[in-house]
This record gives structure tokens, C-alpha cells and sequence, in this order.
């Protein structure tokens, strides 16, 4: 009776400890995840940091997290190390117990022989050490399941744009983009309101607006990096929901306000979106993004690394590799998101020859702030509050003296 009495504590004690160490754990590397973010961000905003006489304020959040940290180790430390005492305990007082109650029943009756006590006694002793490790086991145990469970909170985040069963390959872009009353909702928030717009091959779109009218988001849902709430998109007729994601973003590059590189070579970067590409392929690329002059002055030239995230170049070096990237590609459609709205003049206006070298025979949509850059455009779709308020070339609009003529008057463009 007493054992089984012990053994449900025993097993209770060991359970409640493996569960505090699991929490801690979560704790810690959430905690770690926090110190290893404000490193990046200290790292690469140090000379905001010190331009603006910060250095105390991030060190004092910085120490905070460590101090944290070492807070969480060491509760975690203490609930490891305490299960080693407890299991001993534990055990020497289960063994201790059997040999009061058993010895009672050798000594005061017939119930049980001393041959046979002896055997069980020394059966029972080859438990302990199985149970202890036990002990360490749980803790393991519960330490590893912490960590799969964040990452399971990961891989099996729900994914809201999936490919139909059996879709269509989208081969080759033929016709058109057409937007058909679409609206599109984050959560409660509603972005895009009732646009109707349809993209000719060969065409050249701009999207103009403040910031905020939704130019962005209408351009993502090309590609399909979120899928429309409400109405249709179509290329050539067909609903994008159709066709194969992969075929789908094959017919499509991408230019960002930022660029976004990798820590690889130049010609790796340029060569992402088609790795087969020969060395004359990717100089011929770099000729057409006006990148091949500032390429070649590199020590390694097109085997140079760039650093993370491109750190050793320049904003306009950067952006005419993201172009050259695009270019390699070679598809059918491009979008560019206010390709040069972060750069100075001069690259500017190398960055935009760049991007006129590839916009030539390519159905274009172009997200612009600097409206000098899109005064050429077929057609202007000026944004505001998710919605198209005007639309026509650049003389259509100035005559209209609305809201894009007030855009103009504020850029003072000539």
C-alpha cells in the first residue's frame, strides 16, 4: 500500500517539474530571439544610434534582455538540478518504506518468508536507477518538445494562397490583365474598393497616389502574393486562381523601392530567378541595367560578394542589380514598385535608362512617386483610400485639374 501510495507523488513531482522546465524553455528562446533582433537592428543602425546620442538607451534594453535571459537560464538550471535530489529521494524513501512494511510482515507472521522478501527487495532495488534516469529523460524530453512546438508554429502556419487542384501552366502571356471589381480585405481592414483595370500587352501602367491609396497592394495581386477578396483578376481571359503558382510568377519580375540582395557573388544575384544562365547571359544582363561599367571595376568583377544584403555597394548599385536581375529573367511582365524613389539624381537617372532599356516590348505596371519618371506612360491610374479616382495619359489628367494636377503642382514637375 505505502508504494503505491509513493509512486503516483513520485511520478506526479517528476511531471510537474518536466512541465516548468518545457515553459522556461519556451521562454528562453523567445527571449533569445528578441537579443539576437535588436543585434541586427543595432548593428545596422549604428550611425542612427549614435547620430542621435542613443548608445545609453540601446544598451540599457540590450543588458534588460540579458539580464532576462540569465534570469530564465537559471530558474531552468535550478528545475534540472532538482530533479537528480528529488529522484534519489524519492527513491530511497520508496525503498525504505518497502523495507518497514515488508520487514513488518516477515517478523509478524507467516505472510510473507524472509527468502522471499530478500527477492523482491532486491528486485525492486534495480528499479531506482531506471527511475532516476527517468527523471533526466523527462527533462530532455520536454526540453525538445519546446522547441518543436515553435517551429511547428511555423511550418504548419496556414498558407492563404495555394494552388488549385490540377491547375493550368501559364506558358506564354498573350493578351491581357484584366482587374474585374476587385476588392481586397486584410483582416477588417478593406484596402482596394471596386477596380476596374485592364492591362494591354506591351502597355506601360503607372499607379500614382499618396501613400497608402493601395498601389502596392493592387500590384501584388499579380502575382499573387495575396489573392483578391472580392471580383476577379484575369490574364488572357483566364482567372490567375487557375493557373499553377509557379508558372504563374515565371511570366512575372519584380523591382522593389528596396533591394533586396543576397550575400553571394554579383553574377549569383543576378542570376537568381534562372541559375542556368552562362557567364555571356548574365554580362549581358548587367549591359542593359547600365551595371556592367561599376561591375567590372570590382577586384573579383562579377565573382565579387556583396556583402549582406548588399552592404559594400551603393543604393543605385544595388537597384541596377535588382534590374539586371529582372532582365536575366527575361519574362513577359514586369512590376516595379518605386524603383527609384530612395536614390540620389545621378542614379536615378542611370537607374531609370536601366529600367526604360527593360521595360522595351514588356507589359509594364510601375508603382511611382516621382511622376517625372512615368509622364510617358499609356495610361495613369491615379489611387486614393483603396479606390481609382482618374485615369489617362499625362496631358488627359493635366486637363482634368484634379486631383493628379495637384500631385503635379506639389512635385512642381515641368
Amino acid at each position: 500500500m505505502f508504494v503505491f501510495v509513493l509512486l503516483p507523488i513520485a511520478g506526479f513531482v517528476v511531471g510537474r517539474i518536466g512541465r516548468s522546465l518545457k515553459k522556461q524553455t519556451n521562454k528562453a528562446q523567445v527571449k533569445w530571439g528578441e537579443i539576437l533582433s535588436q543585434m541586427e537592428e543595432t548593428l545596422t543602425g549604428l550611425r542612427i544610434i549614435k547620430g542621435f546620442n542613443a548608445e545609453q538607451k540601446v544598451k540599457k534594453q540590450f543588458y534588460g534582455l540579458i539580464d532576462d535571459i540569465f534570469g530564465i537560464k537559471n530558474r531552468i538550471s535550478y528545475r534540472r538540478d532538482l530533479a537528480s535530489p528529488i529522484s534519489e529521494f524519492l527513491g530511497v524513501t520508496i525503498l525504505s518504506g518497502v523495507l518497514w512494511f515488508g520487514g513488518n510482515l516477515v517478523l509478524n507472521g507467516d505472510i510473507l518468508s524472509p527468502g522471499s522478501f530478500i527477492t523482491y527487495v532486491a528486485l525492486f532495488s534495480q528499479i531506482i536507477n531506471p527511475a532516476k534516469a527517468l527523471s533526466q529523460a523527462v527533462y530532455n524530453v520536454n526540453r525538445g518538445t519546446a522547441t518543436l512546438d515553435r517551429l511547428n508554429e511555423i511550418l504548419e502556419a496556414p498558407v492563404t494562397v495555394n494552388d488549385i487542384a490540377n491547375p493550368m501552366q501559364l506558358n506564354e502571356f498573350k493578351e491581357s490583365i484584366s482587374f474585374e471589381n476587385v476588392g481586397f480585405s486584410y483582416q477588417d481592414d478593406s484596402i482596394l474598393h471596386n477596380i476596374n483595370l485592364t492591362v494591354k500587352k506591351g502597355k506601360l501602367v503607372a499607379l500614382v497616389g499618396s501613400s497608402g491609396a493601395g498601389k502596392s497592394t493592387l500590384a501584388d495581386l499579380v502575382p499573387r502574393f495575396h489573392d483578391v477578396s472580392e471580383g476577379q483578376l484575369l490574364i488572357d481571359g483566364i482567372n490567375i486562381k487557375n493557373y499553377s503558382l509557379h508558372s504563374l510568377r515565371k511570366q512575372i519580375s519584380i523591382v522593389t523601392q528596396e533591394p533586396i540582395l543576397f550575400n553571394d557573388t554579383i553574377a549569383a544575384n543576378i542570376a537568381l530567378g534562372k541559375p542556368e544562365a552562362t557567364e555571356d547571359e548574365i554580362i549581358a544582363a548587367a549591359k542593359i541595367a547600365n551595371a556592367y561599367d561599376f561591375i567590372i571595376k570590382k577586384e573579383g568583377g562579377f565573382n565579387s560578394t556583396i556583402g549582406d544584403r548588399g552592404s559594400k555597394l551603393s543604393g543605385g548599385e544595388r537597384q541596377r542589380l535588382t534590374i539586371a536581375r529582372a532582365v536575366l529573367k527575361n519574362p513577359p511582365i514586369l512590376i516595379l514598385d518605386e524603383a527609384t524613389s530612395a536614390l540620389d539624381t545621378e542614379s536615378e537617372k542611370l537607374v531609370q535608362d536601366a529600367i526604360n532599356n527593360m521595360m522595351q516590348n514588356r507589359t509594364s505596371i510601375v508603382i511611382a512617386h516621382r511622376l517625372s519618371t512615368i509622364r510617358h506612360a499609356d495610361e495613369i491610374i491615379v489611387m486614393q483610400k483603396g479606390k481609382i479616382v482618374e485615369r489617362g495619359n499625362h496631358e488627359t489628367l493635366l486637363a482634368q485639374n484634379g486631383y493628379y494636377q495637384k500631385l503635379i503642382e506639389m512635385q512642381e514637375v515641368k
